[in-house]
């Protein structure tokens, strides 16, 4: 009797089979309870699979689907800016909402510690995927994207904390992978933006499900910022004494939780709308 349930379990779809396998580890596709972190884990890797499958979203396996969903408008084509740069990525598509997060990401990396974000790789069809890379990769739904990682200490720690603080609000999942050295990070699309628009942020993207919404709350913000570099014996209330704001809307600008500053880090500083 088991041989006989362990290939009936192995016959599922792939989508049934990831849904069989939270139901097993008592996962779902909430916010996880235990503490955030980015060590990969199995649960992790299901938990992407999920939100891919609640997504509806399709694994593409040929060169030839992923060129025809950047024709059909369901992936975009990411060509980097001031802000970020792709670096050896042999598709530079993505799912719209993921570019978002990548703008918007690199914009506040760039003015947190002085140095452009890093692509490594966006959407990569089956047939393209690395002889290491886990049969439950979003990376064939365009969800993911890795990020180089910096070999400055302050870069790494502000985008690991801006990591695990989107992770805890159930946005994403990211991961620490070492061979080589990145951060692999899957967007849930969907919860992403609503998380966006609580937050009364409307960048223009046209969705999976084909809304467009406008950039214009996006780009306001964008061009209220200037830059701070934290010398020695600054505080964020310091700071925000000497430039017209608020402790609460320099961490907001950098996206950061943290009070602790560093000499030579570089801030965005709000200013008056």
């Amino acid at each position: 009797m088991p041989p006989m349930i362990s290939r009936r379990v192995f016959r599922l779809s792939r989508p049934a089979a990831v849904l069989s396998l939270l139901a097993l580890s008592g996962l779902t596709a909430g916010p996880a309870v235990e503490s955030q972190s980015l060590v990969g884990s199995r649960d992790s890797m299901l938990r992407q699979s999920y939100r891919a499958r609640e997504h509806d979203f399709t694994y593409l396996k040929t060169s030839s689907q992923v060129r025809e969903f950047a024709r059909r408008g369901l992936l975009v084509r990411l060509s980097g800016s001031s802000d970020y740069r792709l670096a050896s990525v042999s598709f530079p598509y993505a799912r719209p909402e993921v570019k978002v997060f990548i703008e918007r990401l690199s914009d506040q990396y760039r003015a947190a510690c002085g140095e452009r974000l890093v692509v490594t790789s966006l959407t990569r069809p089956t047939t393209r995927q690395p002889p290491n890379a886990s049969h439950l990769s979003v990376h064939p739904t365009g969800m993911a994207v890795d990020l180089r990682r910096s070999n400055r200490s302050s870069c790494r720690e502000w985008l690991e904390s801006t990591l695990l603080l989107l992770e805890e609000k159930d946005v994403l999942e990211a991961t620490r992978e070492h061979h080589p050295p990145h951060y692999h990070v899957t967007v849930f699309p969907a919860p992403y933006m609503q998380y966006l628009a609580a937050k009364g942020v409307s960048p223009e993207t046209r969705t999976s499900s084909g809304k467009k919404t406008s950039r214009k709350g996006e780009i306001a913000v964008a061009s209220s910022k200037k830059t701070y570099r934290v010398g020695r014996g600054d505080s964020l209330w310091t700071i925000a004494q000497r430039h017209g704001t608020s402790v609460t809307e320099i961490k907001r600008a950098n996206g950061i939780s943290s009070s602790r500053l560093k000499p030579g880090q570089v801030l965005a500083i709000p200013t008056a709308r």
